[in-house]
């Protein structure tokens, strides 16, 4: 005898309605993920407590999804073969919000049942995603296992109540008809559905059935549509590459899923793929790309590896999986912890979340690690050995952001670093590299930073060390000052840049060289009285230096401060910058400064060796007429 009833729903459904349609999915086309993920879980409980009874599959031992839609009366459908609802579970589980009735069916299970059902999660609020298009929804149901006569229609139009009636069902499991609003008729396409599983689902490990369409001439070969037929195809990969053992995966597979999730038509450098268990269990299959888009320079684009929930995809470029200084790592982590409606918001906030960052984060540095030992490595192929080199060309300036941003790290980053250097024209020396080849009684690892490679190997600073056949990393990203403000040593030897404070080169520099630069100090105190008084606006001090050996001057930043590099990138950058005034050393031995002495045109000079000064490290004269005046003066 058929029953049909009217009930409420539980007191909180219209507030929880308005958050699910208005707030908890941005992206409408999200609610057929939600529904076939609700239809991929109720197959995956009948396959559980199948294992029991196996008469629960009755005559349809092959689970699978299919979709379906009626144009003529704007409908869609979304079927499973799964575990089915009674009438009591449909009243339970469809007339109260929030509560799952996959929740429940894991609290029945305990002990080893529970590692046996990691495959069932909980969906929650999933299904009323469905009144994100539809103004009715219709849900038709037999459980598995029970007769036909004891099948059950719940319908809603997602208000205040629904209705519940007993019916005949031959088929096991559910299929729930979304009646479309005039707003959503466009999801009745067998192309846009294709489409939208083809993004969110493809990994369900079930098949997703669809039915062909064919081509269908009109009369006397006059036009022509597309008719659906009654053959039905699988439109999705049907297996998860990632949940999948990586003994069975091929190389050229794992190329290809890169290709797919990256729209990238090369192949990888390397990838991670790892199944992480503990008190947080996910799976991650991570990629470094071959070659840098075209955007890597926009920290404020959405960057981020492909977030999925037991094999559901909830979100591209999840950002607060990885830090920003490794925004050009693509994969997929699928997680077993966090919630189905998870947010960018609560991503940030995940104790999880956390978890998940530093593994993804320590796995991609192996990665980087192994790619960098295969340089030196006896038994690596050449591709091998060239590998770390093309990822730095492409990548290396980023990574230096995450010396500022991951303390963490500091260490394992500082050795992945590679620099050009006054005996390397590439960038390719290490820190571990440069300390090799210290001199006996250096105490530093010296560096400069200049607006390109060719400014800062040609830089006057670089006069005295390149005498005493000292090595300089030379350092000519835009990033390099502000990282290298992050790390003050390497190993134990302390980094000096040598454009900032006095040079010492300690023991390297003899006694008599230090006494005669000491002399040159005193001896020429008037000279450097008057050019601090001419250029007091310029520079906040004055001083001979034993730096310079062909040059006559060049600017320094004093220990501690901001050089005029890091001050002009900022300044380009629209970040205010206070006032610096750099430090000028002159070379008392060069035969301009010693023609300042006697110069009638003293102050002329004075402003033209700071400006040329200021020229050498790529910056420009703030008044570049006046400088140009002063120098065709002078050469009259």
């Amino acid at each position: 005898m058929t029953q049909k009833q009217t009930l409420s729903f539980q007191a909180e459904v219209a507030q929880l309605l308005h958050l699910v349609t208005h707030s908890l999915y941005s992206n409408k086309e999200i609610f057929l993920r939600e529904l076939i993920s609700n239809a991929s879980d109720a197959c995956d409980k009948l396959r559980f407590e199948a294992l029991n009874n196996n008469a629960l599959y009755e005559d349809q031992p092959g689970l699978e999804v299919r979709v379906s839609f009626d144009k003529d009366a704007k409908t869609l459908t979304i079927a499973d073969n799964g575990i089915g609802l009674s009438q009591q579970e449909a009243i339970d589980n469809l007339g109260t919000i929030a509560k799952s009735g996959t929740k429940e069916f894991m609290g029945r299970l305990s002990g080893d049942q529970k590692a046996d059902a990691q495959l069932i999660g909980q969906f929650g609020v999933g299904f009323y995603s469905g009144f994100i298009v539809a103004d009715k929804i219709a849900v038709e149901s037999r459980r598995a296992g029970v007769p036909a006569e004891e099948g059950v229609r719940w319908v809603s139009g997602g208000a205040g109540d629904f209705e519940v009636e007993t019916i005949t069902r031959e088929q096991r499991g559910t299929s729930v008809t979304l009646h479309l609003r005039d707003d959503a008729l466009d999801y009745l396409s067998t192309w846009k559905l294709k489409s939208i599983i083809s993004k969110y689902s493809d990994h369900i490990s079930l098949p997703i059935l669809m039915r062909k369409e064919e081509w269908k001439e009109g009369e006397d070969n006059k036009g022509g549509e597309m008719v659906t037929t009654d053959e039905w195809e699988t439109v999705n990969q049907a297996s998860a590459l990632w949940s999948r053992s990586k003994k069975d995966i091929t190389p050229e597979q794992y190329a290809e899923f890169y290709k797919q999730i990256s729209h990238d038509q090369q192949a990888p450098l390397a990838w991670a793929h790892n199944r992480v268990e503990g008190s947080t269990e996910y799976i991650q299959l991570l990629y470094v790309p071959a070659h840098a888009p075209f955007d890597l320079w926009n920290r404020d684009k959405a960057a981020g590896v492909k977030l999925y929930v037991k094999r559901v995809f909830i979100m591209d470029e999840a950002e607060a999986l990885l830090p920003t200084y490794l925004r050009f790592v693509k994969g997929v982590i699928d997680s077993s912890d966090l919630p189905l409606n998870v947010s960018r918001e609560l991503l940030q906030e995940s104790r999880d979340v956390k978890a998940i960052r530093d593994g993804s984060t320590k796995r991609v540095l192996g990665m980087l690690e192994d790619m960098a030992k295969a340089e030196t490595a006896e038994d690596a192929s050449e591709e091998d050995k060239g590998k770390y080199a093309k990822f730095y060309a492409e990548f290396g300036a980023v990574l230096k952001e995450g010396l500022g941003e991951d303390f963490a790290n500091h260490e394992r980053l500082a050795k992945l670093l590679r620099f050009a250097s006054t005996t390397a024209d590439t960038p390719t020396v290490s820190f571990a590299d440069y300390k090799s080849r210290m001199k006996e009684g250096q105490e530093a690892i010296y560096y400069i930073t200049g607006e390109t490679l060719a400014a800062a190997k040609n830089s006057p600073q670089l006069e005295v060390f390149r005498k005493k056949g000292i090595e300089v990393l030379l350092m000519a990203d835009r990033v390099d000052e502000w990282a290298l403000s992050h790390l003050n040593e390497f190993d134990g030897t302390p980094l000096q840049s040598v454009a900032k404070g006095a040079v010492d080169l300690g023991s390297l520099q003899d006694e008599a060289e230090k006494k005669a630069a000491e002399e040159a100090a005193e001896v020429f105190k008037p000279v450097l009285d008057k050019l601090k008084e001419a250029l007091k606006d310029k520079a906040q001090d004055v001083r001979v230096t034993s730096r310079l050996v062909d040059s006559p001057a060049c600017l320094v930043a004093s220990d501690g401060g901001m050089s005029t590099q890091l001050a002009r990138m900022l300044k380009q950058a629209g970040q205010k910058v206070p006032d610096i005034l750099p430090v000028l050393e002159v070379n008392a031995d060069h035969a301009l400064v010693k023609k300042l002495e006697s110069s009638e045109h003293f102050d002329d000079l004075a402003h033209i060796l700071f400006d040329q000064a200021l020229l050498a490290e790529g910056g420009l004269p703030a008044d570049p007429a006046a400088y140009v005046k002063r120098v065709n003066a002078l050469l009259v």
